[in-house]
């Protein structure tokens, strides 16, 4: 466990560190882009219907975002889609919901929020989320907006990230919001506590390239601004992962013997610099098969 000192100067840390950021705007496609700062890219639509953001990254942000917004759009925002319910994609929703905003998510986000939830990679407790933080409005498979002369289609995808993941699609601007179904140019964090799989990841990443072409412009939950491209390089790292590993957790290999075994290691020069390590990866996939494997 984690000492009380050492979470409070994480916290402290963590305080400062929200001073620094920088809130970053790059467009993706007509009425549509993409901030990034600190937590999980944020999707923007624009236009004479006001403003729908997709995720709101840390609660400390809200105003640095509410900033970034009024350089694109003076009209207002009038929702919030959240991709799951991971807090660098919805801790700002509380600020924003006290405001009026309409929160939207998967029926399984609300229920991840509205109650408390434990993360064993980071062995850290989440308590239930305020009420002004809670989606108002849920969906179990997909639900349309019409706004700002596009619509904006968001849709469940089996458990993969976790087990309320959407992805968002904006028909007529042609670009899409994956969240953290893709990590562009790193290994991606899987939580498979909250029903996250590699199997996952692989079939929701499938689920969009058949809907894509080369001109779609792909928003990450984190990393750059990819495309079609990008994304079909990420699935096939995942595929090749998946490949490497399933054989040696089948043949009962322990987590060390896999680690040593270095699964990872055509893909850790490319993928393995980010937050997720070639080793702790290995890990979370590791444990993900052996969840799911047969009894």
């Amino acid at each position: 466990m984690r000492s009380p000192l050492l979470l409070l100067l994480v916290a402290v840390t963590r305080a400062q560190d929200y001073e620094k950021v920088q809130i970053g705007t790059e467009p993706v496609a007509d009425g549509v882009w993409m901030l990034t700062g600190a937590g999980g890219n944020i999707g923007v639509s624009a236009g004479p219907d006001g403003v729908f953001l997709i995720d709101d990254q840390y609660a400390p942000l809200t105003e640095k975002i509410r900033a970034a917004v009024a350089k694109i759009s003076d009209r207002p925002i009038r929702f919030v889609l959240n991709t799951h319910f991971h807090g660098d994609h919805t801790g700002g929703n509380e600020n924003l919901g006290k405001t009026g905003v309409l929160i939207v998510a998967h029926d399984n986000v609300r229920t991840r929020l509205n109650t408390e939830q434990f993360n064993a990679f980071f062995n850290r407790k989440t308590p239930p989320a305020p009420a002004a933080a809670l989606p108002v409005v849920t969906f179990s498979e997909a639900v349309t907006f019409h706004l700002n002369g596009d619509e904006i289609h968001c849709f469940h995808v089996p458990p993969a990230h976790t087990d309320g993941d959407a992805v968002v699609t904006f028909r007529k601007a042609d670009a899409v919001h994956m969240g953290d179904l893709f990590f562009n140019g790193l290994y991606p964090f899987i939580d498979t506590g909250a029903g996250g799989s590699l199997d996952g990841m692989i079939a929701a990443s499938d689920l969009v390239l058949a809907r894509t072409d080369a001109k779609t412009r792909i928003i990450p939950g984190h990393g750059p601004l990819g495309d079609r491209a990008a994304l079909q390089s990420y699935r096939d790292m995942l595929a090749g992962v998946r490949g490497r590993i399933r054989p040696l957790v089948e043949a009962g290999k322990t987590l060390e013997e896999i680690r040593a075994a270095r699964p990872t290691a055509e893909w850790d020069e490319k993928w393995g610099k980010g937050f997720m390590k070639p080793d702790s990866f290995v890990g979370i996939v590791v444990d993900g098969m052996r969840q799911r494997a047969p009894r």
